[in-house]
Formats: C-alpha cells, sequence, structure tokens
C-alpha cells in the first residue's frame, strides 16, 4: 500500500470507528441471502441491490466466478449461517473478458510486475522474477459475460454440497448504469427442485 493510501486507510478507519454504532449484530445475515459477484471497484453489492450490513453475505473475486473457494463460502453461508438463496452477478466491461488463460500464464513467467495493455494485447515490463506456477491457476477467464453467469450458476447448481431447494439466480449489473438484469438462462439452471 503506498504512503498515501496507507494515510488515507487508517485516518478514514479512525473516524469510522470515532462513530460506529452498528455493532451488535448476529452473524448470520438478516435477509438468508449470499451474492456472489466481482471484485470490481466500481460495484457496491450492498448499495446496488438495496441491502444494509448485515443483510446478506457478499462473495467477492475477479470475474465473480463460481470457484472452488467461492463455493466453499456459499456451502458455509447455508449450512453453518443459515442463507436460503444465492445471487450469481456478473457485470459489463469486466477485466476478465480482456485475457486469457494462456495471456496469463505468458504475463506471469515473465515477470510479476504489473503488465499493461496495448493495441496489440498485454504486454509485459518483464524483470528476473517470473514464475511458471501460473500454469497451475485456473483464471476462469471468459469471453462473454453473460454466458459466464450461466456458466457459473450451472456449477453451483450441480455441486454435490449445495442442496437441491436453494434458489440460485443469475443477473448482469450495468456498471454504466447501475441496471440490474435478470440471465433468465442462468436463473432457469438455478431454479430450486
Amino acid at each position: 500500500m503506498s504512503d498515501d493510501n496507507y494515510t488515507h486507510v487508517t485516518r478514514a478507519n479512525a473516524d469510522y470507528a470515532a462513530g460506529f454504532d452498528r455493532g451488535g449484530k448476529p452473524i448470520p445475515p438478516a435477509k438468508q441471502a449470499a451474492i456472489l459477484t466481482c471484485m470490481d471497484a466500481r460495484i457496491i453489492p450492498t448499495e446496488a441491490l438495496g441491502y444494509e450490513l448485515g443483510d446478506v453475505h457478499v462473495i467477492r473475486n475477479a470475474g465473480g466466478r463460481a470457484s472452488d473457494d467461492a463455493i466453499r463460502s456459499l456451502v458455509i453461508s447455508h449450512k453453518l449461517l443459515g442463507t436460503k438463496e444465492f445471487f450469481v452477478i456478473h457485470h459489463t466491461d469486466c477485466g476478465m473478458a480482456l485475457f486469457d488463460q494462456e495471456t496469463m500464464e505468458r504475463l506471469l513467467a515473465s515477470s510479476l510486475n504489473t503488465a499493461t495493455p496495448g493495441p496489440d494485447g498485454w504486454s509485459d515490463p518483464g524483470g528476473s522474477d517470473g514464475s511458471d506456477a501460473g500454469k497451475d491457476v485456473d483464471w476462469l477467464t471468459f469471453k462473454d459475460a453473460a454466458d459466464a453467469v450461466t456458466e457459473d450458476v450451472k456449477r453451483v447448481r450441480d455441486h454435490p454440497l449445495v442442496p437441491a431447494r436453494i434458489p440460485i439466480y443469475g443477473f448482469m449489473y450495468d456498471v454504466d448504469t447501475g441496471k440490474l438484469t435478470e440471465i433468465e438462462a442462468a436463473s432457469a439452471i438455478g431454479e430450486a427442485r
């Protein structure tokens, strides 16, 4: 973290904590729902969906993908904390559609420095700290975000630790308008049985 961010975080938290009056909430989410969405900084899931602190679990990762760890969190959310509905929400203009598995592996093998996009694709500044370990990770990239929503809902729906009675809804969030659009094919796959 840069000094500017460090200073910002520590000062902002001191101000936040000084007026904090939301303690004492129970651990289970009040609305009994869990949301799987992207880590994109342009999305504030609770605001976009009308929830308050303590209402829902929000699980975030790059692309909002139904990775093994995301499914682990959803299973814990249901099994131990009583959630009864899951929402998979991807978004427009997602960076996960801007590269593929091979590109990420190549960039990491070159160096661990930050790559930059250009007209001919991603370029790496190079360095001496590259690693082939990127080949051991499924980066869960995609070309079509709506298809990825459907794929992720199906992955959650088909998981043996997710009860068939839990409905799983699929949506797309527009980062330019704030509008949420249901991906009907995804929600159909996620219907409770």
